[in-house]
């Protein structure tokens, strides 16, 4: 069995007036994440993270802020196409953990409705998608609530 690890991050500003989308869901709060397409930096590295793990490159290089065909899509769509791509190169998904780190709303409570949206997204089980959360104590942008960042690592395998 052939067996890899991959790593993704991701940072959007937040900005007020915009959904909030994080894990394929809209998170209620005055903030949303600002980018070319939702801005939804969980799923954003995750696919960075199943990318790197079949050494694809990035999220970038497959659906590029600089084309019009992204500009506001849905990053579920995003996350669809990824598992196309490693699947298409024999790699299915081992799983997920990823931490989402944002100052403000509290999360815990959507935590395992991201779980199920994610894992139908990729096909997976709910079990293969472990999803955290923590504040960074008031530091940084994330502490002063200008953005939010996701970490995520991924394990894939080929038989």
């Amino acid at each position: 069995m052939n067996f890899r690890i991959g790593f993704g991050f991701d940072v959007h500003q937040l900005k007020e007036g915009l959904d909030f989308w994080l894990g394929g869901i809209i998170v209620p709060h005055t903030k949303g994440g600002f980018g070319h397409s939702d801005a939804d930096v969980l799923i954003h590295s995750i696919c960075d993270a199943l990318l790197g793990a079949a050494n694809l490159g990035d999220i970038g290089k497959h659906f590029p802020d600089t084309s019009d065909d992204y500009k506001g899509i849905d990053s579920k769509i995003l996350l669809k196409d990824v598992m196309k791509l490693i699947r298409a190169e024999g790699y299915e998904l081992g799983n997920i953990d990823s931490t989402i780190c944002l100052q403000k709303p509290k999360i815990g409570q959507f935590i395992p409705e991201m779980q199920k949206v994610l894992a139908s997204c990729m096909g997976v089980d709910t079990d293969l998608v472990s999803i955290k959360a923590t504040t960074t104590e008031k530091l940084s942008f994330v502490g002063r609530e200008e953005g939010v960042s996701a970490y995520a690592t991924v394990l894939i395998q080929k038989d």
